[in-house]
C-alpha cells in the first residue's frame, strides 16, 4: 500500500488515494437523447450540488444496457465527486451515496470512487473530502479555465491520511451525529417550505386567496384572472435586474462574501463556508445584497435555482454567473421569493434555456416568466400569513450553519488525533446550537 511517514505533528500515516479504492475510479455514463426518460435513476450534477447525502431522491431516468448495469451503477459508500464546475471550489465537490432505493447510476461530470471496505469507512473520507485540508487537496488538483474541473488520474494520486480503521470508525461515527441533528432540522425546514409553497400555490396559482368568493373573474392574455389583478410578467415587478460580479474568492476573511452558483443551489445557503473576495473597486454598492434580494443561477446544469436573501445574511456581493432581482417597493418580495423557488419556475427556466454544451439563460429570460399580479393589499396579507413560517426556516437554517462549523471545526482535529475521539464525549447538541 506504500505508507508514508505520518505528517508533520500528527501519527497519522499517509498513501495515495487510490491505494483505499476496490477498483479504479470511474467516470459516469453518457447517454444520446433517445435513452432518456426511462430506465434507471441518473444522479446528475443538479443532485450532487444540492445533496451531500444521495439515496431516494426524485432524479431524472436515463435506459442502461446489460453491461453498463454492471459497470455504472452506484452502491452504499460510494464517493461521487465533480469533475467541473464553473466555479473552482466546486470542483472535486464530494457527496456519498447511502443505500440507494432501486437502481441509479451517474452521468459523465461524475467520479465514482469505490473504496475497499478493509482498509477505509467511506463516511470517514467524505468527513475529509468536505474538510478544509481535503477541499485544499482538491483546489490543488483543479484546472483554472473557464469551466474548473479535476481529472479521476490526478484524484488517484491525492495524498490522503490513513488513521487505523477503529479511529476512522470512531471519527465518522461521532461526527454522523452532528448530520444526524443536521438532517431532523433539514427536514423540519422542508415542512416549512411546503407550507409556504402549499399557501402560494393556493393563492397565486389556483386563486383561491380570501374572498375570492366574491372577485369577478376577467379575461387576459394569461388566461382568467380576477378582476383588479394584472397580467405581466415577473419582470414588471422588479425595481432591477442586475448582473454580478466578477472577483476570485480569497482565503482570507477580508472583504465581503461573495455568494456564487454553488452556494445557492443546496436547500439553505451555509453562510460560513461561503468565501471573503477583495471588494469592487468601482461602484461596490451596485454588486451589496440586501435583505429580501433574489439571486438566480443563469448558466450550468442548476441555471434557474434561486434563493432569496433573509436579514441575517452577512456583507456580501454576488458573482458573475448569478442575476440579481430586486422587487420594487410596493410589491411582495415573499411572495415573489417563493415564485422562483418554485418547481414551476424551474420548468419554465428549463423550457426557454439557450446554449448547447453549456445550457444559460440570460437576465431577459429569468424574468420572463408570466404571472397574475394581484394588489399590493392581497400581496401584503400573503407576506404577513408566510413570514412567521420564513423565519422559523431561518432560524431552523441558522442552528444547521452551526452545527456545520462546530463539525468542520473538529474534524481536523479528530484526524490528527488532537482530539481523542474515544474520550470526547461532549453532545453535539451543545457543541451547536
Amino acid at each position: 500500500m506504500n505508507s508514508r511517514s505520518p505528517r508533520p505533528g500528527t501519527s497519522c500515516p499517509v498513501v495515495r488515494f487510490r491505494d483505499v479504492l476496490r477498483e479504479p475510479l470511474r467516470n459516469g455514463i453518457y447517454k444520446p437523447k433517445e435513452f432518456h426518460g426511462r430506465g434507471q435513476k441518473v444522479i446528475n450534477m443538479g443532485e450532487l450540488f444540492s445533496y451531500d447525502f444521495i439515496s431516494g431522491q426524485e432524479m431524472k431516468r436515463v435506459e442502461l444496457n446489460d453491461r453498463e448495469r454492471i459497470t455504472s451503477l452506484v452502491e452504499d459508500g460510494d464517493l461521487l465527486f465533480a469533475r467541473r464546475s464553473l466555479v473552482l471550489e466546486g470542483s472535486g465537490k464530494c457527496s456519498i451515496v447511502v443505500n440507494p432505493m432501486e437502481e441509479t447510476t451517474f452521468e459523465s461530470s461524475i467520479i465514482r470512487a469505490r473504496l475497499d471496505a478493509d482498509k477505509a469507512v467511506p463516511r470517514f473520507f467524505y468527513y475529509f473530502f468536505r474538510s478544509p485540508e481535503g477541499r485544499g487537496l482538491m483546489a490543488s488538483i483543479a484546472t483554472r479555465t473557464a469551466v474548473s474541473g479535476i481529472t479521476g488520474s490526478d484524484l488517484s494520486q491525492l495524498l490522503i491520511p490513513l488513521p487505523p480503521k477503529d479511529i476512522q470508525c470512531g471519527v465518522a461515527g461521532w461526527l454522523m451525529e452532528y448530520d444526524s441533528l443536521i438532517e431532523n432540522n433539514t427536514r423540519r425546514i422542508k415542512i416549512v417550505e411546503e407550507m409556504a409553497q402549499m399557501i402560494y400555490r393556493e393563492w397565486f396559482a389556483s386563486l383561491r386567496f380570501p374572498g375570492h368568493e366574491k372577485v369577478e373573474m376577467m379575461t387576459s392574455e394569461i388566461g382568467p384572472i380576477p378582476k383588479g389583478w394584472r397580467a405581466g410578467l415577473l419582470r414588471d415587478m422588479c425595481e432591477s435586474i442586475d448582473y454580478g460580479y466578477t472577483a476570485s474568492a480569497v482565503e482570507k476573511p477580508i472583504g465581503p462574501k461573495l455568494l456564487r452558483i454553488t452556494d445557492i443551489v443546496p436547500d439553505t445557503i451555509d453562510w460560513p463556508s461561503v468565501p471573503h473576495c477583495p471588494p469592487p473597486e468601482k461602484n461596490p454598492q451596485k454588486y451589496r445584497l440586501l435583505e429580501g434580494d433574489i439571486v438566480i443561477a443563469r448558466t450550468g446544469a442548476t441555471t434557474g435555482y434561486a434563493k432569496r436573501l433573509n436579514k441575517h445574511h452577512p456583507e456580501s456581493i454576488f458573482a458573475s454567473y448569478l442575476v440579481r432581482l430586486r422587487v420594487k417597493p410596493e410589491h411582495s418580495n415573499h411572495m415573489i421569493g417563493l415564485l422562483v423557488e418554485s418547481d414551476d419556475y424551474k420548468r419554465f427556466i428549463k423550457a426557454n434555456l439557450g446554449g448547447a454544451a453549456q445550457p444559460q439563460a440570460n437576465a431577459q429570460v429569468l424574468t420572463s416568466m408570466p404571472i397574475a399580479i394581484p394588489p399590493a393589499q392581497i400581496q401584503s396579507e400573503f407576506a404577513e400569513i408566510v413570514k412567521p413560517l420564513l423565519d422559523q426556516k431561518e432560524t431552523l437554517q441558522i442552528t444547521n450553519s452551526n452545527l456545520r462549523q462546530t463539525r468542520d471545526f473538529l474534524l481536523p482535529k479528530l484526524i490528527s488525533g488532537e482530539v481523542n475521539v474515544q474520550n470526547f464525549e461532549t453532545e453535539p447538541v451543545a457543541q451547536g446550537v
